[in-house]
């Protein structure tokens, strides 16, 4: 194992190389085509509700957390009691993602309180950055000591405060955005300030990063799926630069390309839910154009499983009301009716379908 000597930012090599500058190119005109495509869904807390929770699933997943889509939305449907601790971990991630772009989107920055914050609800802890020694990254199959991060408190107060320097002051280098979150990943990554939670916490940053940025306007490119396919690339490429810079090139084109096949695969699943919506509004206002309202259609893909609760909030009816509304759409076979302990939850099928096999692709 060799030792890494973590760089203070900005990195004293260019980047900026030929074959980056042809793959950055297609990472912005990807990333151009999902922000314009998520336009056309007309309530954004669809897309927020639905692709986070996707995100949150992938990624909760490379730290072997892994949890059914059934379980993840039967959690965010209230129903916890009955759901899974690997549910509950999901939902933490998500709940951190929302709150990580609230914040970003009001204050135009990403802090190092905002990181600790959604670690915090992560982990459910508020030990903060390491100020012990003793983490190592260790190889599970070897049990060899993979990498070595900082083990000192002070200096990885020292570099998270460098690290969050880069990340809101732009003069500090005029290197592409895209190519600055490839240098912010490696940099977080190999810091490893908190005890656990990292690589969660890693990946969030990079979404809240290109929301920042204005490369999306809401946080719903999932770069997690990608990674979590190319796992192992993932974690060579991390290590390759710690022991050799000349590795730099090939972790920003592995970023980029995580970019672009994300970008184009959550386009593609946009364009599906839409496509989706507008069958059902097309179903509901033939068949029971007395209830139809387009609060009652984005309540049903706001949450693939919906309730009476849900319904009554949403659409400011009665809890009777609401329920005659869903015991209708279950008629005419918009949604499928489940009674699980106490409660009876509606399910959006088509959609928990669409979404459910998406992330299987």
């Amino acid at each position: 194992m060799t030792e890494y000597n973590i760089p203070m930012l900005p990195l004293s090599i260019d980047l900026e190389t030929k074959t980056v500058l042809k793959k950055l190119a297609h990472a912005h005109r990807a990333l151009a085509e999902l922000k314009g495509i998520t336009e056309i869904i007309p309530n954004q807390s669809i897309l927020i509700n639905t692709l986070i929770l996707q995100e949150a699933k992938e990624s909760s997943a490379i730290e072997n957390i892994i949890t059914t889509h059934d379980e993840l939305y039967q959690y965010e449907a209230a129903l916890k009691n009955l759901t899974s601790g690997a549910a509950k971990e999901v939902h933490n991630y998500a709940t951190a993602l929302r709150r990580g772009n609230d914040k970003v989107k009001k204050h135009g920055l990403l802090t190092n309180s905002q990181i600790l914050e959604i670690q915090e609800l992560i982990e459910e802890n508020n030990a903060g950055f390491r100020k012990l020694p003793g983490t190592e990254l260790i190889n599970e199959q070897t049990g060899e000591i993979v990498y070595s991060p900082p083990q000192d408190g002070p200096r990885v107060l020292e570099l998270m405060t460098n690290l969050e320097k880069y990340i809101n002051d732009d003069t500090l280098s005029d290197a592409d955005p895209l190519i600055k979150m490839a240098v912010i990943h490696h940099q977080f990554e190999s810091i490893h300030p908190f005890y656990d939670g990292n690589g969660r916490t890693g990946r969030i940053i990079n979404v809240l990063y290109l929301v920042k940025h204005g490369f999306l306007n809401t946080p719903v490119l999932y770069l997690s799926r990608y990674i979590n396919q190319k796992k192992k690339d993932y974690y060579l490429l991390l290590q390759a630069v710690r022991n050799d810079q000349n590795f730099w090139e090939d972790w920003v084109l592995f970023i980029l390309e995580a970019v672009i096949n994300t970008s184009t695969h959550t386009t593609s699943m946009i364009q599906n839910i839409r496509e989706l919506m507008l069958s059902h509004k097309a179903h509901i206002r033939n068949q029971l154009p007395k209830i139809y309202s387009q609060e009652l259609l984005n309540n049903l893909f706001r949450h693939p499983y919906t309730k009476v609760d849900f319904v009554t909030a949403d659409l400011r009816i009665h809890r009777n009301t609401a329920r005659k509304y869903l015991d209708e759409l279950e008629r005419v076979g918009v949604v499928t009716k489940y009674k699980m302990g106490k409660d009876s939850f509606y399910i959006n099928t088509d959609l928990f379908n669409l979404l459910k096999n998406s992330g299987e692709k």
